[in-house]
Formats: C-alpha cells, sequence, structure tokens
C-alpha cells in the first residue's frame, strides 16, 4: 500500500530530484560544448534551426504530462540559449530600441543568454548581418491585421542575407503607465498601434490625447518620463522602463499575429517540414505573372503567401515575394524553379527555413 508523503517529505523529494536535474543539465551543456568546438572546426554556424524543430519535436514526442508541452518547449528553449553562449556568444540585431515587439520576438525566440543589439531600422538589421557583425537578425515581414512590412519586404530586394527560420508572435498590446488610468491625459504609441486598439480607446477615453512616435519602446520610455502620461506597449517595455501595466491586452482583434523572418548569411538545412521564400521580377507583358504562378501549380508546389512591391529603378515593373512549402532542395522545388525563371526576368531563393507552426507568446 502506498501512503500519501507529507509536505516535508514532498519538498526533500523535490530537492533530490533538482540536485538531479542540475548535474544532467550541466553534463548536457559539456555536450554543448564539444559541439562547438567541432562546429567552430568545421566553420559551421552556431545556430541550427532544422536541429531545433528536431530536438523541440523530441520533447514533444517524450512528454507524457502532466506539464504541458509549451512549458518544456520554454524550458529547452532557454537551455538551448545557454548552450549557445558556451558554443560561441551569440549577437542578435532586433529593430530596437530594446522593449520593442521585435525585441519581444527576438527574445522568446532565442532566450536570456544570447548578445542583443537595438539596432535604428530594418535596414540596419540587415546591414548588420551582411556585414556580419550579428550573427543573426529578427525582422517583421507581415501582420495578419497590418499585412505586409514594406521596409523588410524593400529590403530583402537589395540584401544578400538569406531567411534560415520564422516565428509567429500572437501580439499583446497593453496600456502602461505609473498613474492611475483616470489621470491620463496623453498616450503614446506608434500610429499602427493605435490603429489597432482604436475601439477600447474611444470607450475608454474622452479626453487624453493619442501622440504618435516611431515606437512602441520610444513610447513607454516617454510615459516613464511624465507623470500623467501612458503608452501601449509590451510587457518587456514595461519591465524595462519601470513602468506597470495599467491594462492588458487591450487590442481590438484577439488574434492578432506578427509573423519575424530570421535573417543570417546561410538559411537552413531540411528539417521534414519547411517552407521556401523566393524573390521574382516578370516583364511588363499580359499573362506574365500567371504564367509564373501555373508553374507552381503544375509542380504540386502549395503557396502560402505572395506579396508585391514596386521596383524602384524602372517604372511599372513589380517584384513578387513568395513563400511555399518545401525546401529548395527538393526535386520537384528545384524543377519547379528552373521552370519558373524562364517566365521571370529574375529569379532568386531568399532562403528555405523550418515552417513555424505554433504561436510564442
Amino acid at each position: 500500500m502506498v501512503t500519501a508523503m507529507s509536505l516535508d517529505q514532498c519538498r526533500k523529494r523535490i530537492n533530490e530530484i533538482d540536485k538531479k536535474l542540475v548535474a544532467l543539465l550541466n553534463e548536457r551543456a559539456q555536450v554543448a560544448v564539444e559541439i562547438g568546438r567541432l562546429k567552430a572546426k568545421e566553420d559551421s554556424p552556431v545556430y541550427a534551426p532544422d536541429r531545433e524543430r528536431q530536438v523541440f519535436e523530441r520533447i514533444r514526442a517524450a512528454n507524457k504530462g502532466p506539464l504541458p508541452d509549451k512549458t518544456l518547449i520554454a524550458i529547452w528553449r532557454e537551455m538551448m540559449s545557454g548552450s549557445f553562449a558556451l558554443e560561441k556568444p551569440l549577437r542578435i540585431g532586433f529593430l530596437g530600441p530594446g522593449g520593442s515587439f521585435s525585441h519581444t520576438a527576438a527574445l522568446l525566440k532565442f532566450g536570456q543568454s544570447v548578445e542583443y543589439e537595438p539596432l535604428a531600422d530594418i535596414l540596419s538589421v540587415f546591414g548588420e548581418v551582411s556585414k556580419r557583425h550579428c550573427d543573426l537578425g529578427i525582422v517583421p515581414i507581415e501582420n495578419t491585421a497590418g499585412g505586409g512590412v514594406i521596409e523588410t519586404l524593400d529590403a530583402l530586394i537589395d540584401s544578400d542575407v538569406k531567411i534560415c527560420s520564422e516565428v509567429l508572435m500572437a501580439i499583446h498590446h497593453n496600456l502602461l503607465a505609473n498613474c492611475r488610468l483616470d489621470e491620463i491625459e496623453v498616450i503614446y504609441s506608434k500610429p499602427e498601434i493605435f490603429a489597432q486598439c482604436r475601439g477600447w480607446l474611444s470607450a475608454t477615453f474622452k479626453d487624453a490625447q493619442t501622440v504618435a512616435v516611431a515606437s512602441s519602446a520610444k513610447a513607454a520610455q516617454l510615459a516613464a518620463k511624465e507623470p500623467k502620461a501612458a503608452a501601449i506597449g509590451s510587457s518587456v517595455a514595461a519591465e524595462l522602463y519601470g513602468l506597470k501595466i495599467i491594462c492588458e491586452k487591450i487590442e481590438d482583434i484577439g488574434n492578432n499575429v506578427t509573423r519575424f523572418l530570421v535573417i543570417a548569411t546561410e538559411d537552413a538545412k531540411p528539417s521534414g517540414e519547411d517552407k521556401t521564400a523566393i524573390l521574382f521580377s516578370t516583364a511588363h507583358k499580359a499573362g506574365a505573372l500567371t504564367d509564373v504562378l501555373n508553374v507552381f501549380k503544375d509542380f504540386e508546389i502549395n503557396l502560402t503567401n505572395i506579396e508585391s512591391r514596386p521596383s524602384r529603378k524602372r517604372q511599372w515593373e513589380y517584384y513578387f515575394f513568395v513563400d511555399f512549402l518545401g525546401h529548395r532542395s527538393e526535386d520537384n522545388v528545384q524543377k519547379g524553379l528552373a521552370e519558373a525563371k524562364k517566365h521571370c526576368l529574375q529569379l532568386s531563393v531568399l532562403g528555405s527555413f523550418p515552417r513555424a507552426t505554433e504561436l510564442v507568446e
């Protein structure tokens, strides 16, 4: 007959397990150090998105509960962040300042143990990765409420970097301040964020002034300095700038998601569930785009996203950005791209990478 343990016995058992966990984690870290040595010898990148997916899939398969998968994934993600630091300190560039949604996405993706570099604009993120001043960069590419991010699309046209991973992050807007709700006289944030919270703002405030600034992080910086000011921003911004979260999740659309791209000098090896991003331009003639899209249909390549941007070099010429399922190394993808090129003025592969299937938040 099994008898129930007392509280003291439970705590003693927890202490024993914790001691074993610490020993096992450090044993794993020693192996990570050896992996780092081997990667340095082969001049291989520290971050391997395909390996990351494999590790997470094994964790999910091994999990029998009671902890949910997302809890274990969060633990392993932070553990892998520590491993990166032991192999070689990673430097991650993001659209700053600290506390931006790009910063939050980077933290959720790479954990607390890597180095972060806030940069002035998206083009600078691409530039620092291209020059190898940063190992990786993270940039927003599209939002379910606001559509494609023009700055990122334009940077992809002119840059030589590759897309190696993607992140889907649930966007929650919070009202941040160091005063009571009824004392707020001015609210700072980005114009896009005001648009995403318009209904809540009109229902909550009658006289408060809304002031648009360059970023939600800049808004938090301003609100922290003014006694009757607030900002709409992330929980990370609240923590960084010493603000209280007055109201949580004030966005009008509950399923607001931003997709971020992780950029590097190389893309990812096949993981078994991948996407490929390409950029192409077509001649200015009837049916040119349809000819390209029909190629993907003929080769049974499933498109997941398409965006367009006008060329800054020639009038009436457009660049098209397409994501599709599959890795560039797959036979049907290679044949499809070769055939599509025949209908394009230019076609380049921006990268193949593991497909993001879950939200981080």
